[in-house]
Formats: structure tokens, sequence, C-alpha cells
């Protein structure tokens, strides 16, 4: 059975600056379609890139600083740009499959409403660094994973599967359906994070920085989690949150394991 999930829709992807390409050629060089560098580029590493692609038999193409810029969509790209196969997103299952007994079970983030690519970005290296199973994401009001979103990731979109769904609601039903609880991040009526017994098999919806998450995603969240703070600025940038709550997560489930054992 398949999940409630956008498997098919694709988004296009871009690979640029030094190093983010020379592991994107060194680890996945199949996936490489197209090298373009700017004309009289010469520097050790861009020189280490195209000595890679003419080993994987990589095009590599002459390209102006204006076609670099477009390609990139940014003047940071360091005069070398690598176009890459179209990010496929996973089947929702993909995130259910092998799923150890407890402890620890499963980690999941699901995102309501994160529509800054750079959060993204860094939600998904988070989630990675911290044993996430994959990262969901709204098929609207959302963004996409883009060249944006691969950097700041700093290459963990390659280890993660991030989930594109038409319907989260559904999705978060199908995963509470299978065992999972739901907890919400809430600043305003939240538990301390750091008191929190999680479940085995965990769901952390993260909500957008403005507006939080939608009444309607509330009401599929079983807990709500709040980060303690003092200060006179009342709240954190999302991926932040994000990573702070996924850390704790993590912390509470490898003292479990060590319990355990």
């Amino acid at each position: 059975m398949k999940g409630p999930g956008a498997p098919g829709k694709k988004g296009s992807l871009v690979v640029y600056g030094v190093n983010p390409l020379w592991e994107t050629v060194q680890d996945n060089p199949g996936d490489v379609l197209s090298i373009h560098v700017m004309s009289g580029k010469a520097r050790p590493q861009i020189q280490k890139i195209l000595k890679a692609a003419e080993r994987f038999s990589i095009p590599v193409v002459a390209a102006d600083r204006f076609r670099l810029n477009g390609l990139a969509g940014t003047e940071n790209h360091q005069g070398i740009v690598g176009v890459v196969r179209p990010f496929a997103y996973s089947d929702l299952t993909e995130l259910l499959s092998d799923v150890p007994g407890p402890p620890p079970g499963k980690l999941v983030v699901a995102l309501d409403g994160i529509t800054d690519p750079q959060n993204l970005g860094a939600i998904i290296r988070s989630a990675h660094c911290f044993g996430a199973a994959g990262v969901i994401i709204p098929q609207d009001r959302s963004a996409a994973v883009t060249a944006t979103v691969a950097k700041t990731s700093a290459g963990a979109v390659r280890y993660l599967p991030v989930v594109m769904v038409t319907n989260l609601p559904r999705a978060l039903d199908f995963l509470k359906e299978r065992d999972f609880w739901v907890y919400g991040a809430d600043a305003a009526v939240g538990q301390d994070v750091r008191t929190v017994a999680f479940a085995d098999n965990v769901v952390l919806v993260m909500g957008s920085e403005g507006r939080g998450l939608r009444e309607l995603i509330r009401k599929k969240c079983d807990f709500f989690l709040a980060i303690p703070m003092i200060g006179k600025i009342g709240s954190l940038n999302v991926s932040v949150a994000a990573g702070i709550i996924l850390a704790e997560i993590f912390r509470v489930r490898r003292e479990s394991r060590e319990t355990e054992s």
C-alpha cells in the first residue's frame, strides 16, 4: 500500500559552489548531467572537479557569469555550477520500511508551511544529523527541494528521504494509524521539551514562524512541545528551533538505548 504522497513530482536541481559540487561528483557522479564553468577559472579546486568530470565522462560547458547566475539563481556560485538529475521525492511508505522495535522506533519530521528554502535545507540537515527517517513537506504552501535547499542542507538531501504529500493532515493520520505519535511545536502551550518522555515512533511537526501550526494540523497533534527561553525575544528561527528539539529527542532516544543495553 502506498501512502498519501506525491512521489512522482520532481523539482529541478543544480549544485553550485566548489565544495558541494566536488562532493556530488565524488559521491554521485551518475547524477551529474553537466558542469558549467566560467572561462578563466583555473583555481586548483575547480581543476580537481574538471579532472573528475573527465574521468566520469561528465560534459563540461564554458559559461559566462550571466549564464551561471541564471543557472544557480545566485551570484554566489564560485564560478562553477553542476546540473544534476531532477530531485525525486520519496513515497511515504519508504519511511516505514524496516521499522526497528522499541527502543527507539522511528523519527519523522513534518513541516507545515515552511516556505523559506534556507530554513527547509537547514531542517533537513538537522533531521539527518539527529537520526530522522525522513522529512515530509506539503505540495502547497511549502518550499520545494531546490539548489538553495540542497546547498543549505550540506548535502543531506542526498541521504535523507524527503516526501512531498498533497494532504499533510491525511499523511499524519496515515502515520498515526501505524503507531506514530504526533508532537507539534508550540511555544505558547507546549510542554518543556526537556521533560517529555517520547513515544517509540515520533512525528515532529514544525509550523511556520509567522502563524505556527495550522488549526487542522494542531488537531492531529497528540502533544505540544516548547523550548524554554529567556530574553526579550520570544521566538526562535524555525530551523534553529527544529534543531534544538531534534537534539533533545536524539538525547532521550540514545539514553533509552543505553538503558535497554
